[in-house]
């Protein structure tokens, strides 16, 4: 039975590494293969196993690194040698000559087999499938885990990789928003007191207006009794009488400071009063008309200062770990296209809306030109990440099968070495390791999905394998 499951699976290994080379020399691309297999014109070597299969590149006579997708010759007219596709094949460098390897300065110990099965030989062999036992030399680290590969697989294969440095790993988080008011620029202008609307002046919703613009002109009962207790103080105190406590009704009573200090430079109590605009800013309501009454309390006008504005932005519950105090935004509106503001974010809301899942985040900007009006939309773009440079590899390096997260390293030489590791934040196309990898490792970005796969494929083959006996060192 493991026989059965041991030869599909090696058939399986078979056509996978033949297409690859049939079709990689059909495009043309250097395929490095064995020197000593083909003799002219695709003829046998003495001594060597018939090939099958297609013709999939043909390569220099001589073994130099030459190879052509169609037949052609040497400059001195000799054939190039063809290459078929079972012998386009193995997970090493095929071992056909294996006395003119063991040279004088390496001693040969065993063969191994050639699909990293727990087998091994003292003298040259091959397996069920015809592949050569590969060499191992005193000296040579086996290492189970690392997976070699022919410099024809790998050139194939498009391997490519890449050295792991530190890096300032960020992730911007697009969201919408609209812009708001400045909670703590808004005013509403009212009195503390009942009073009549003399007349109002020529400012209507959408004006902006100056702080002590005049807004009203008001007669207030109240406000005009206090008035002339206060200049009874102050006639008394030209006698020597004691000021009382008149002033600081009318400042109670919400009078401007500039009204008392009028009534006591010219002594006289004004029948009207103009009531000035507390700050600068936007008219946005007019609540009064000429003649109409007024009760303490009640608001004439609402005035907001639109020189600095918020931009709420609504962001998914998922984005929140990656949002900090401070973090960079960029806003652009969508009624102003090519139109950027530079901000920061100055709060997070702690709160979670309820129906959207999502969270409010403000942005405080500088409203140049005043184009920013409330209530518009916006395009919020948030930067997040670390503040420190991190361990970092693409996110093409990482293989990520649900349970576990693996790179694979290139060890230089066609040697691979799977490594799991623990991912950190991902942004701009690039993934922090925060262990599993050191820096100045070199990972492989591309066909390491194929790399994996054989990694597999060797552990599913060892499984199936006899129990491991070394061999007794061959003497000399």
């Amino acid at each position: 039975m493991n026989r059965i499951a041991l030869t599909g699976l090696a058939l399986a290994v078979i056509m996978a590494a033949g297409g690859a080379g049939y079709w990689a020399g059909h495009r043309g691309l250097p395929v490095p293969g064995p020197s000593e297999w083909l003799g002219r014109e695709g003829t046998r070597v003495a001594g060597e196993p018939a090939g099958t299969g297609v013709v999939i590149y043909y390569r220099d006579p001589d073994g130099k690194p030459l190879y052509s997708a169609e037949p052609r010759r040497t400059e001195d007219g000799r054939a190039y040698r063809a290459v078929r596709a079972s012998q386009d094949i193995g997970f090493d460098e095929p071992a056909t000559a294996p006395a003119a390897k063991a040279n004088g300065e390496r001693k040969l110990l065993y063969y191994r087999n050639p699909m990293g099965l727990a087998d091994t030989s003292l003298v040259p062999k091959k397996d069920g499938m015809g592949m050569d036992y590969l060499p191992v030399y005193a000296g040579e680290d086996v290492d189970e885990t690392v997976i070699k590969l022919s410099p024809g697989r790998v050139q194939r294969s498009g391997v490519r990789s890449e050295r792991v440095s530190r890096q300032l790993i960020t992730r911007p988080i697009r969201v919408p928003g609209t812009v708001q008011l400045d909670e703590r620029r808004i005013a509403v202008v009212t009195t503390r007191s009942d009073a009549f609307i003399q007349e109002v002046a020529t400012v209507t919703t959408g004006d902006r207006v100056a702080k002590g613009d005049r807004l009203v002109r008001i007669y207030s009962p109240e406000i005009t009794a206090a008035g002339a207790q206060f200049l009874t103080e102050l006639n008394a105190a030209a006698r020597g009488v004691p000021e009382g406590g008149a002033r600081q009704r009318l400042e109670n009573l919400g009078v401007p400071p500039e009204i008392v200090a009028e009534i006591e430079r010219s002594r006289k109590v004004p029948l009207t009063i103009n009531w000035p605009a507390p700050r600068d800013g936007i008219v946005l309501e007019r609540n009064v008309v000429d003649g109409m009454k007024t009760a303490a309390g009640d608001s004439l006008f609402r005035l907001a200062d639109l020189s600095i504005i918020w931009v709420i932005a609504d962001v998914p519950e998922g984005d929140l770990a990656a949002i900090r105090i401070g973090a960079p935004a960029t806003i652009r509106l969508r009624g102003r296209p090519g139109t950027v503001f530079e901000g920061k974010v100055g709060l997070i809301y702690p709160q979670v809306v309820e129906a959207t899942r999502t969270t409010k985040v403000r942005i405080e900007l500088a409203n140049r030109e005043g184009m920013l009006l409330p209530n518009m939309y916006a395009d919020v773009e948030i930067g997040s990440g670390a503040a420190a440079p991190a361990l970092a590899v693409p996110d093409s390096a990482v293989i990520d099968t649900g349970t576990r997260r693996i790179v694979i390293l290139d060890r230089g030489e066609g040697r691979f070495e799977p490594r799991e590791v623990k991912l950190g934040q991902r942004g701009d196309g690039m993934v922090a390791i925060s262990e599993g990898i050191a820096e100045g490792d070199r990972v492989v970005l591309s066909a390491n999905f194929l790399i994996d796969a054989e990694s597999n494929l060797r552990a599913a083959l060892s499984g199936l394998g006899p129990t491991e006996t070394r061999p007794f060192e061959v003497k000399p």
